[in-house]
């Protein structure tokens, strides 16, 4: 006995070094994410230049209108809609037990995508103006709506890979759409959204970083509230209805919360790929648990981090040009994909 509670001991001590060494090396790179994104670029601003921008010592001049006209709402966008995308991704993980589930994946954020230029044209087209909630509000109301395509779909069909193959039909789809209304637009309408429709945080003003805070954070503030049925959920739904979970209405709290992260990142910055499969994946892996306690706020900074970096490398390796942050974060996250699917496929499962 003796033995056993000195190797628990051990265990929880290690266990909690480790998460701590996790949560200290993801916030030491996110603070370096945020020092080369506000300082790289085509107009390069000195670190200790920078400190004086934000302090407010200098308050005119090309450098500070760069940092907080441009740089800083679109590092705050990213770091906040990089952390939803990774949450709706490990939500909807957990919700159909499966580790290549994705917003992206089970074309979700098409859906959402679908719903916002269909909005933004029909809306431009009467000479009104959209506004950032009513993007959200559409976003939401088209990826709840493929959301539960899908679900439909799950019912059918008892294969998870048949399950992903018609996320990934209905993704299609729904782009398939959404290419043919941007081309037969006219061009007044299609302002901007060709490259939203590839995926930029570009052109994102502080009234968008208003309307993100405080989706984005009222959201993940739900998140972490869900973290004990969380866990118990990922035991199976018959543990979870055994603690007194009633797996039927948290079933549905997970699919309001999944697409309105989803819708909401989509709204704003179009469709990103692979940032919900990935980042979940990797945090876990980094951990050695699968804890939503531990699991939920890694995976928000991790997102945060994955996407403020994508972002950078989007912006400033083929400079003055601009690449599409979709397709950045799937150079980096489909290999991690797939060295995750060859693992699993070795374990045989």
């Amino acid at each position: 006995m003796q033995e056993l509670r000195e190797t628990d001991e051990f265990g929880s001590v290690a266990r909690r070094t480790r998460v701590t060494a996790v949560f200290v090396g993801l916030a030491v790179m996110l603070g370096a994410c945020v020092a080369l994104n506000l300082c790289h670029g085509s107009v390069s601003v000195p670190l200790d230049e920078l400190g004086q921008i934000l302090w407010g010592a200098q308050e005119g001049g090309t450098n500070a209108q760069v940092i907080w006209s441009i740089r800083l709402p679109r590092l705050i966008a990213a770091g906040l809609l990089g952390g939803a995308l990774a949450l709706a991704g490990f939500l909807l993980q957990t919700f159909f037990n499966n580790p290549i589930a994705g917003p992206y994946i089970l074309g979700i954020s098409s859906g959402a995508k679908l719903a916002v230029a269909t909005t933004m044209i029909l809306v431009i087209g009467r000479g009104a103006t959209t506004s950032s909630w009513m993007l959200v509000l559409a976003a939401f109301v088209g990826s709840l709506a493929t959301m539960l395509l899908v679900l439909v779909a799950s019912r059918r069909t008892a294969s998870v890979s048949s399950l992903i193959v018609v996320g990934v039909m209905i993704g299609y789809i729904c782009s398939a759409i959404t290419d043919f209304i941007v081309t037969f637009a006219s061009d007044a309408h299609v302002v901007n959204l060709r490259s939203w429709s590839m995926g930029s945080f570009s052109g994102t003003s502080w009234a968008n970083v208003h309307v993100i805070a405080v989706m984005v954070l009222a959201a993940t503030v739900c998140v972490c509230a869900l973290s004990k049925p969380l866990g118990a959920f990922q035991l199976g739904e018959g543990y979870a209805r055994s603690v007194g979970v009633d797996t039927r209405r948290f079933r549905l709290v997970l699919i309001v919360l999944s697409s309105l992260l989803a819708g909401c990142v989509t709204a704003f910055a179009g469709p990103i790929s692979f940032v919900g499969i990935a980042v979940p994946h990797v945090v876990k892996r980094l951990l050695g648990t699968s804890r939503p306690l531990f699991v939920v706020p890694a995976c928000f900074l991790g997102g945060a981090v994955f996407c403020l970096f994508c972002d950078l490398v989007a912006r400033s390796v083929f400079a003055p040009t601009e690449v599409s942050v979709s397709a950045v974060t799937a150079i980096f996250g489909a290999p991690i994909v797939i060295a995750m699917l060859v693992g699993r496929q070795r374990r045989g499962y």
